[in-house]
C-alpha cells in the first residue's frame, strides 16, 4: 500500500509541476507583453507623461530576469556553458547599458519558448492521460454487507470483485463465477473476444461483455498489466533524450562564437551597444527547446500507432542502425501456428477429440489454442459445454465436458509421469505439439507449424534500399529445419537455430560491438537479455512484463508495419530536429552579421531572434502532425 501511495503521489506531483510550469511561463510571457505595451503606450500616443516610462520594464526584468540570471550563474559554477548562457549575458548587458526594452524582449523570448515547450509536453502526454482516464477509479468489491464500491488503490490481492457488463476490468485476476467474453484488443492488439469461465485469467483494461462476472484479484492495481503500460509511457516522456545533448554540444561552440562576434563588433565600432545587439540576436534558448519538443512529439506520434518509446534515445539511433536481428516466433511469423497433423488412438473418434479439445481451448490464451479452434471451425464442429476449467502454470489446460476430464499438456510432462507411454506417442520430430488426455488416459497428439507473415518478404527486401540496413539475421531457439524454412520464405540467409538465451546474448553482443548499430526484435522472456544488449531492443506483439522492461521500444500489436513506422518516425524526427537547430542557428548568424554592421539595434535584434525562434519551434511541432503513410513496403499480400 505504501508503494502504491508513493507512486500515486509521484504521478500527481509530476502532473501538477508540468501544469504549474506551463502556467508560470505563460503568465510571465503575458506579463512581459503587458509591461512592454505600458512602456510603449506613451510613445504611441505622443502625450507627455509625468512618470518614468521605464518602470514597467523594471518590473519585467526583476520578476523574470533575476531568476533566470540566478539559474545561469549556477550553471556556470557547475561548468555548464550552454547556449542559454547568451540569454543571461544579454539581460545583464542590457541593464548595464540602459537598454531595458531589449532586456525585457529577451525575457519575453525565453518565457514564451518555455511556455511552448510546456504546452508541447502536455500535448504529447495526451495519450497517457487518455489511458489513465479510461481506467475506473472504483472497484465493486463483494463483502459480507453486499457489493460496495472501493477506491481502485485499495484493492488487495485476494479481494473478490464484481465486473458489470461493458465495464472495464480494474485489475489482473481470475474468474471465480460467471461466464462471458472480454475484449482485450486494447492491450493485446488482437480483435477477438476471449471467452471467460471460472478459472480463466482476466487482464486489467479489458472490456467485459454482456454478462457480469466475479473475479479474484491476483495483482494490485499498480502491478497490473494496464498500469505497467502506463508507467512505461510515463517514463518515456520523462527521460532526457541524447539528441538534447547534441543541442547542448551545438550551443557549446555557438556561444563562444556569438561572444567573439559581439566583442569584435564592439572593438571595431567602439560602440558597446553593438555587442549587446549581437548577443541579443544570438540568444537561442527557445530554438534549442525545439529539439526536445520534436522528440516529445515523436513519442506521442508513436503512441498513437501502438508504439511505446521507453528510451527516447532509440528515436535518435534507429535511423543509423545497419543490422536487424529477429527472433522467429511472433516476429516474422504470425505467432499463430496451424494444426498440421492429428495422431489419435483408434478407440477415440478424431472429430470427437477435436471437438472436446477445441471446446476447452476457447478459454485459454495459449498460442496453440487458436490453431485448434480454427481447425475445429474448419471441420464444421460445434462447441461442447465446459463446466469447469483450469490452466495452472506447468500443469497444462484441464476442462470438464459431460463428466469427461480433458487435459492438454506437453510430451515432456506426460513422459515424466508415464514413461511407459513413449510407445504410444508418435515420433518426436521437433517443432510445436501438444498431447491430449481423456480421463487421465492418452488420447492423441496434435502437431503444428507456425505460419510465415505474408508481408515478411517484402519487409525484409525493402530494408536495404529504404533504410540502409546491410545485414538481417534470425536468432532463434527453435530447431534448424523450422528456422531455415522461415529464412527461405522471407529472404534471410544468416540464421542461428537452437540458441539458448545465453547464446542469443553472445551473438547480439558480438554484432553490437562492430559499431554498425543493431536492432533486436523479439517477444519472449528468453529474448530479454538480447533486447537489453542491442543498441535498440524492440519488444514486439503480445509481450510479457519481462520483455517490456528489457526493451527500448514496445510495439503493442503484431504488425511489421509498426516496426517500419517506428523507423520512419525516427528519421522524420531527426531530420526535423536538425532542421530546427541548424536552420535557426544559420539565420541567427546572419542576424549577428547585420547587428555587427549596425543595421540592427538591440531591440530590433531581439525581435528578429524572436521570429527565428518561433519558426524553429513551430517547425519542430510538425513532428506530432499525423501523416497519411509512415511505411514504404508492399503489404498487398497481407
Amino acid at each position: 500500500m505504501i508503494k502504491l501511495i508513493i507512486y500515486t503521489l509521484s504521478h500527481w506531483l509530476k502532473t501538477v509541476m508540468t501544469i504549474q510550469t506551463l502556467i508560470n511561463h505563460t503568465v510571465l510571457a503575458v506579463m512581459s507583453v503587458i509591461m512592454i505595451i505600458l512602456h510603449l503606450l506613451p510613445i504611441w500616443s505622443g502625450e507627455q507623461v509625468t512618470y518614468n516610462a521605464n518602470w514597467p520594464l523594471y518590473i519585467a526584468l526583476c520578476w523574470g530576469g533575476l531568476p533566470l540570471v540566478g539559474e545561469l550563474l549556477l550553471k556556470i559554477v557547475k561548468g555548464e556553458f550552454g547556449a542559454d548562457l547568451l540569454a543571461g549575458i544579454s539581460i545583464i548587458t542590457s541593464v548595464l547599458l540602459g537598454e531595458y526594452l531589449a532586456g525585457t524582449l529577451v525575457v519575453l523570448m525565453l518565457s514564451g519558448g518555455e511556455a511552448i515547450e510546456a504546452y508541447a509536453i502536455r500535448q504529447a502526454s495526451s495519450v497517457l492521460e487518455a489511458l489513465s482516464k479510461r481506467m475506473p477509479s472504483l472497484a465493486h468489491a463483494k463483502s459480507p454487507q453486499g457489493v460496495i464500491d472501493i477506491p481502485l488503490l485499495e484493492v488487495k490481492i485476494g479481494d473478490t470483485l464484481l465486473v458489470f457488463p461493458h465495464e472495464i476490468c480494474p485489475v489482473d485476476g481470475v474468474v471465480i463465477e460467471g461466464n462471458g467474453v472480454m475484449d482485450e484488443s486494447f492491450l493485446t492488439g488482437e480483435p477477438e473476444f476471449i471467452m471467460k469461465t471460472p478459472g480463466s485469467p482476466v487482464i486489467s483494461g479489458a472490456i467485459n461483455g454482456d454478462y457480469a462476472i466475479l473475479i479474484k484479484a491476483e495483482k494490485l492495481a499498480l502491478d497490473s498489466r494496464y498500469a505497467k503500460i502506463m508507467q512505461v509511457m510515463e517514463q518515456s516522456a520523462q527521460n532526457k533524450p541524447q539528441i538534447r545533448r547534441l543541442a547542448d554540444q551545438l550551443g557549446a561552440w555557438y556561444t563562444p562564437l556569438a561572444v567573439l562576434l559581439g566583442l569584435l563588433a564592439w572593438y571595431i565600432s567602439g560602440e558597446s551597444k553593438r555587442f549587446l545587439a549581437v548577443i541579443v540576436v544570438a540568444t537561442p534558448c527557445p530554438l534549442l527547446i525545439a529539439i526536445p519538443v520534436a522528440i516529445i512529439g515523436a513519442i506521442s506520434l508513436c503512441a498513437k500507432r501502438s508504439i511505446i518509446i521507453r528510451d527516447p534515445s532509440a528515436l535518435e539511433l534507429a535511423d543509423t542502425c545497419q543490422t536487424l536481428i529477429f527472433d522467429k516466433t511472433g516476429t516474422l511469423t504470425y505467432g499463430h501456428p496451424h494444426l498440421t497433423e492429428q495422431h489419435v488412438i483408434p478407440s477415440i473418434n478424431s472429430a470427437d477429440l477435436l471437438l472436446w479439445t477445441s471446446s476447452i481451448e476457447r478459454y485459454s490464451r495459449h498460442p496453440l489454442s487458436k490453431a485448434i479452434i480454427d481447425a475445429s471451425n474448419l471441420a464444421g464442429l460445434t462447441t461442447a459445454h465446459v463446466s469447469e476449467i483450469s490452466e495452472k502454470p506447468g500443469a497444462g489446460l484441464t476442462g470438464k465436458i459431460d463428466n469427461r476430464l480433458v487435459q492438454v499438456t506437453s510430451r515432456k510432462k506426460i513422459l515424466n509421469l508415464h514413461p511407459e507411454w513413449s510407445t504410444l506417442l508418435p515420433a518426436d520430430s521437433g517443432g510445436l505439439e501438444c498431447v491430449i488426455l481423456v480421463d487421465q488416459n492418452y488420447a492423441g497428439t496434435y502437431k503444428f507449424r507456425d505460419v510465415v507473415r505474408s508481408d515478411g518478404k517484402s519487409f525484409i527486401s525493402h530494408l536495404g534500399s529504404k533504410h540502409a540496413v546491410k545485414k538481417t539475421m534470425i536468432v532463434s531457439g527453435d530447431r534448424e529445419t523450422e528456422v531455415r524454412y522461415l529464412a527461405d520464405q522471407v529472404g534471410i540467409t544468416e540464421i542461428y537455430a537452437s540458441q539458448t538465451p545465453e547464446q542469443k546474448l553472445e551473438i547480439v553482443k558480438r554484432e553490437t560491438q562492430t559499431g554498425v548499430g543493431t536492432i533486436y526484435i523479439g517477444d519472449g522472456i528468453n529474448d530479454a537479455p538480447a533486447l537489453m544488449t542491442a543498441n535498440i531492443g524492440i519488444a514486439y506483439g503480445q509481450q510479457n512484463d519481462v520483455t517490456v522492461e528489457a526493451a527500448d521500444v514496445v510495439v503493442l500489436d503484431s504488425q511489421l508495419k509498426r516496426v517500419d513506422e517506428f523507423l520512419h518516425i525516427s528519421r522524420r524526427m531527426r531530420n526535423i530536429a536538425l532542421q530546427s537547430a541548424l536552420g535557426g542557428m544559420a539565420l541567427s548568424i546572419v542576424g549577428m552579421v547585420f547587428a555587427m554592421l549596425g543595421y540592427l539595434s538591440p531591440v530590433m535584434g531581439a525581435i528578429f531572434q524572436e521570429v527565428i525562434d518561433l519558426f524553429a519551434v513551430l517547425n519542430a511541432l510538425r513532428v506530432i502532425m499525423p501523416t497519411a503513410e509512415l511505411y514504404d513496403f508492399d503489404q498487398s499480400e497481407h
